[in-house]
């Protein structure tokens, strides 16, 4: 029993944090910084903006790593509904913490063409420009690809929720919506780019319910069935 209340304890607390660093490390870069066509405008403010840009990295980095261990503890939670299914919420996360750190160098990319002085003199303006944009727009095309495996983390969770008879089943339903929202998103990102509408920035909602419940309410340890 103790050991449940401390994984649900610990597996709240790490999701909780996986949403200002998930929020920082992929919405900041995007948003505040880069003006799309406009690289001299992009470059102006990540230099202005040096140490916020690198903190975006570094949080991008501990939110996949961040996201593994929440993903863990989940598994022990939800592991006596059906241990094979569970073991898949690790798995996602497992595959998409390596492709997450290495999306990042393409920030780190960036950073070198414009700060490392070796480098900057060896290409034209132009020739520098064109390749901040490359790294760029390769970042923003490997977070649709994390997003895939974000999404899909969901979807065994949420299964496993509704299966339970220990969490709400609205948050399983919630949670499916969520997956569903990022592989949209996915989906309409390589296959119809001119489409610019977010699903998932409307669908984050059974996330947030599912780490308030752990935080706060909890399992009911007496309705839980051993399979």
């Amino acid at each position: 029993m103790n050991s449940t209340r401390k994984a649900e304890k610990v597996a709240g607390l790490l999701y909780l944090l996986q949403i200002p660093l998930g929020v920082f490390g992929i919405m900041y870069i995007s948003k505040f910084l880069v003006k799309p066509g406009n690289v001299s405008a992009t470059i102006s403010n990540i230099l202005a903006h040096e140490s916020m840009f690198r903190l975006s990295i570094v949080s991008a980095i501990l939110c996949a790593l961040i996201t593994v261990a929440t993903a863990f503890y989940i598994y022990k939670i939800l592991r006596n509904v059906d241990v094979t299914i569970a073991k898949t919420i690790v798995i996602f996360t497992l595959i998409v913490a390596p492709i997450s750190l290495l999306n990042e160098l393409n920030n780190v990319a960036v950073l070198l063409l414009i700060k490392n002085t070796t480098i900057v003199n060896s290409f034209s303006d132009t020739e520098l420009q064109s390749m901040i944009l490359f790294f760029l727009e390769l970042h923003k095309y490997g977070m649709q690809i994390i997003g895939i495996f974000f999404g899909l983390w969901l979807f065994p969770m949420g299964y496993l929720v509704i299966k339970s008879n220990f969490i709400p089943k609205i948050i399983g339903v919630l949670l499916l919506i969520t997956c569903f929202g990022y592989l949209v998103d996915f989906t309409t990102f390589f296959l119809f780019p001119e489409i610019e509408f977010v699903v998932s920035e409307y669908t984050w909602l059974g996330e947030v319910l599912m780490v308030l419940w752990l935080l706060t309410k909890g399992i009911n340890l007496k309705n839980q069935i051993q399979y």
